[in-house]
């Protein structure tokens, strides 16, 4: 399989810390690119604007994570589906709850508005797929016919036809105004992610997770074209507007695909991990990504790419010939969806539902509507984006900016920096010896090297270290090679001072383990903090923060002083370590701190309550020392940046 042509064209525009607790949801707006959706486990739905720092709105209601989210097109309406089987409609222009929708009986895997009525689709772990009515507030009609989980649903651009995708390997095609099944597309051999409608012809794509992606004719319901050979599972796919090419979001790359014959036109480099959802804008593609409590989004420059035409190099094996490629790309090759020009009519129920499904709202519905609120976070962009001043702002629609690059292009390879600017002379690191050597400098002292901030953790060449201190200089060209034995003396000049470093660094390690085989782990990590030595306590830390149950509390109030020298610390390994270690207390211990210190006193003597309540005492003034230093550093950017905001979430209860 050749390797295609790598174009440069994207960047990563912003990190957020999105929510208190995990990400498990996110979904793009498909009508401006600039608004993101976000479900955690902390049971919230967020909403950003891309490229801000600040969130929007905060939708609560749900009592269990948010596993599935989704906008419609005019990005008024917005729809989440939860752990629990519980889906919540929310009006975002209003800022108030619209309705819940129950039924389901186990996780809302996927969820899509319809394009032109007021009707839901959601796919759960129950396998059942289940249509909506938002305006009724019922159920109008449910799809059987899958055995796993129902990972992706999607309305075709007529909103007569819904697809779906399992995990049991196949898509289906489901006739809404028959109310049954049209087509069965098998091939897969893994759980299918994504599927995606072609803007106007009667295509559609699929993904899955045996790392290739199908295209099914719509009119004759059979396989058009294969793509094989993805770098990983295919989690996202998106159409570009027009329809000329398929644009696949893969591990750390964008894939541009042609499907007739199947061929891949380019291949943009991007650093986003499993991207989750794509959405294009102003000629310019978004792709969001999440890790953790953190989500990451990118911009890719779709002026730069190539999207239609003959490709040089073609990453698909395709053993049709060229003369086989249509003449005029651009010309629909099959049937083109007819839209209506008023709002899709209510489907067809071709099955009474069941009581259960088509019952009246209750009064426990209504409790729960009172309890889903909208918290405005951001009370300007609220009134940007969501309360136009009169009905005529939104026609035509709002216009927005591209995204600019940023200045310097780290990922610009050195053919590319030569021609963009001729005269620069691009040079690569090479070892101190092949360097000329530069004239010497009159000085009394020597300038010394000022050292970095933050060192970090991967590095290519030592901090403080020259390889050329190492090497005998070389003074006479002429001079003869040395022998090996002087050469090795020369290389040899320092390495008993690092032995003896290393040689001490092993022997306290081997203290503690010995400790740890002896006794508890509070015993082990108080050896440890005894020693004095901050590189054991993070080895040691390391091994603790795999495993959870370890922690107690007691053991909390022996590391929170050693976590506030490591989050203070000019190495990035010791505060990535630090911050992972408060993480862990901050998730397991500070609701039982903050409990125990607000029950009222006890009636007689309990010596482990005494304990215990000491013990929170401790680690509460320890945390509130912690608090002011990972306040101060919320502000700093990147990684570091992203850690420390996420922990002043999590200690916001301190306060």
């Amino acid at each position: 399989m050749a390797t295609p042509v790598v174009t440069k064209t994207a960047w990563k525009l912003q990190e957020i810390v999105a929510h208190a607790s995990n990400v498990s949801s996110l979904v793009l707006g498909k009508g401006s690119g600039r608004l993101l959706a976000t479900g955690g486990d902390d049971c919230r739905v967020n909403l950003w604007s891309i490229n801000k720092p600040n969130c929007i709105m905060s939708l609560t209601g749900h009592t269990s994570p948010v596993e599935s989210v989704r906008l419609n097109t005019p990005e008024e309406l917005i729809v989440a589906g939860s752990q629990s089987g519980s889906i919540r409609v929310w009006d975002l222009e209003a800022a108030k709850i619209l309705r819940t929708l129950m039924g389901h009986k186990a996780n809302i895997c996927s969820l899509d508005f319809h394009p032109y009525g007021e009707f839901v689709a959601s796919g759960s772990q129950d396998t059942n797929i289940k249509l909506w009515d938002i305006r009724r507030k019922g159920c109008v009609f449910r799809y059987r016919g899958h055995s796993q989980a129902v990972r992706c649903l999607r309305f075709s651009p007529d909103g007569k036809w819904l697809a779906s995708a399992a995990d049991d390997h196949t898509v289906k095609l489901w006739d809404l105004t028959a109310g049954k099944m049209m087509s069965e597309f098998p091939g897969h051999t893994g759980p299918v992610n994504v599927v995606e409608f072609h803007p106007n012809e009667y295509l559609l794509a699929s993904g899955s997770s045996d790392r290739t992606i199908r295209f099914w004719d719509l009119e004759k319901f059979q396989v058009v074209s294969c793509i094989e050979g993805e770098p990983g599972p295919v989690r996202s796919v998106l159409f570009n507007p027009d329809g000329c090419c398929l644009y696949s979001g893969c591990q750390d790359s964008l894939r541009i695909y042609g499907w007739e014959p199947e061929r891949c036109f380019d291949v943009v480099l991007v650093n986003w991990g499993k991207v989750a959802d794509l959405a294009i804008c102003n000629e310019q593609l978004i792709g969001v990504a999440f890790s953790q409590s953190n989500v990451s989004s990118y911009v890719v420059d779709l002026t730069r790419v190539t999207r239609t035409g003959t490709v040089a190099q073609d990453p698909v094996q395709d053993s049709r010939p060229l003369a086989q490629q249509p003449s005029n790309p651009s010309a629909p090759l099959r049937r083109i969806y007819e839209r209506p020009s008023t709002t899709c009519s209510k489907p067809q129920r071709v099955k009474q539902n069941s009581e259960s499904e088509r019952r009246s709202p209750s009064s426990e519905d209504e409790r729960e509507e009172r309890e889903s609120r909208a918290e405005i976070q951001n009370a300007e962009d609220y009134n940007e984006i969501f309360q136009p001043k009169n009905s005529i702002s939104r026609t035509p629609p709002r216009r927005s900016e591209p995204f600019s690059a940023p200045p310097e292009d780290d990922t610009t390879t050195a053919k590319e920096a030569a021609k963009l600017s001729p005269a620069m002379d691009v040079q690569f690191p090479m070892p101190n010896l092949e360097v000329p050597a530069r004239p010497p400098i009159t000085s009394s002292t020597p300038a010394p090297e000022a050292e970095p901030a933050i060192i970090p953790a991967t590095r290519n060449e030592p901090i403080g270290l020259k390889a050329s201190d190492f090497l005998p200089a070389v003074k006479i060209p002429q001079q003869a090679e040395l022998v090996d034995e002087d050469a090795m003396s020369q290389i040899r000049k320092g390495h008993d001072t690092m032995c003896v470093v290393l040689t001490s660094r092993h022997k306290n390690l081997d203290t503690v383990r010995a400790v740890w085989t002896t006794s508890d782990i509070k015993t082990s990590v108080d050896s440890a903090v005894a020693i004095n030595d901050l590189s054991v306590v993070v080895d040691l830390l390391n091994i603790v923060n795999q495993k959870a149950s370890l922690w107690k509390l007691d053991l909390c109030t022996t590391v929170l002083p050693q976590i506030e020298k490591l989050l203070q610390s000019k190495y990035e390994s010791y505060v990535q370590t630090g911050c992972t270690s408060l993480k862990l207390i901050l998730q397991r211990f500070l609701p039982l701190i903050t409990d125990i210190l607000a029950a009222p006193p006890s009636v007689g003597v309990d010596i482990s309550r005494e304990e215990r309540l000491h013990k929170c005492q401790l680690c509460y003034k320890q945390l509130k020392s912690i608090g002011g230093l990972v306040k101060s550093k919320s502000g700093l950017s990147g990684r570091h940046g992203s850690a420390f905001r996420e922990l002043h979430l999590l200690m916001a209860s301190l306060d």
